[in-house]
Formats: C-alpha cells, structure tokens, sequence
C-alpha cells in the first residue's frame, strides 16, 4: 500500500509544481502531496508493526536500516518541493 501512496504523493508534488508554473491555483495538490507523503509514512510504520507482531526479524533487519534513511531523505525533499511554489510566490511579492 505504501508504494501506492507514495506513487500519488509524487505525482501530486509534480501536478503542484506544474500548477504553479503556469499560474494556476497549486494548493490543493500541494495538500494531497502533503497528505500522501504522510500516509505512505503511517503505512510503512504499519507494515513494519506487522512484522514485528510476526517476529519476522529478517525483514525488519533486512528493510529497516534502508529504508529508515530513504523515508526520511524521500520526506524532506517532499516537503521542499511542494512548499517551493508558496516560498517562490512570497519571494516574488517582496
């Protein structure tokens, strides 16, 4: 399920960032990208509770060390990304 909102979550940043290129109104899908970075997060924390109610410790050690840097580089680049347009439009108004 994670790739699924993560999936979304990409391509609503990128629908965000277009929308603001041509002018258009960006912050709904600048909310979804937001919203669907944070439900993949709350989804992989749940397949990792899954694992750990299973004992499956070669997927934790096996996943985990990864992917714990992954979520947390692929999270801060969302949130700079589809906050971008609203720094970009504050800059310009100065």
């Amino acid at each position: 399920m994670w790739i699924i909102f993560g999936a979304i979550a990409v391509v609503a940043t990128l629908i965000n960032l277009y929308m603001y290129t041509v002018g258009k109104d960006y912050k709904l899908a600048m909310a979804i990208g937001l919203s669907f970075t944070a439900l993949t997060l709350c989804s992989e924390y749940s397949l990792v509770s899954q694992w750990v109610n299973v004992d499956d410790w070669a997927a934790l050690l096996d996943v985990v060390p990864s992917m714990e840097r992954a979520l947390w580089f692929l999270t801060i680049v969302s949130i700079l990304l589809n906050i971008a347009p609203i720094l970009l439009e504050g800059k310009g108004k100065k």
